[in-house]
């Protein structure tokens, strides 16, 4: 039950503050054979804010959105132990025809 998004229309957000970087790793290089890119998001961004965040920035239109918060690793420097910081990770599938070039 996907709602259409007008692709003429220019939303007015700020994308930086949604969209943060592609999230380049191995498992997201094969990912992108499928049409699923996945990029780091901010902690309070939703599937809608995403889907225009993607539609402003690269011109295509996501069929859908899905978000991942993850935990940031427990780390040990010497005596002390402290934690990596979390994130928020999307994954945004495009239509067979759409491709993003993510190494511009």
């Amino acid at each position: 039950m996907t709602k259409n998004i007008d692709t003429k229309k220019k939303y007015n957000i700020n994308v930086k503050d949604i969209v943060v970087a592609p999230f380049i790793t191995e498992k997201s290089s094969f990912l992108a054979g499928d049409n699923k890119y996945v990029f780091l998001v901010t902690a309070k961004a939703n599937k809608p804010e995403i889907k225009k965040a993607i539609l402003n920035l690269y011109n295509v239109v996501p069929v859908s959105v899905n978000i991942i918060s993850m935990k940031g690793q427990k780390v040990r420097r010497g005596k002390v132990a402290g934690q990596k910081q979390d994130y928020r990770k999307a994954i945004v599938t495009l239509k067979k025809e759409d491709k993003i070039d993510l190494m511009q």
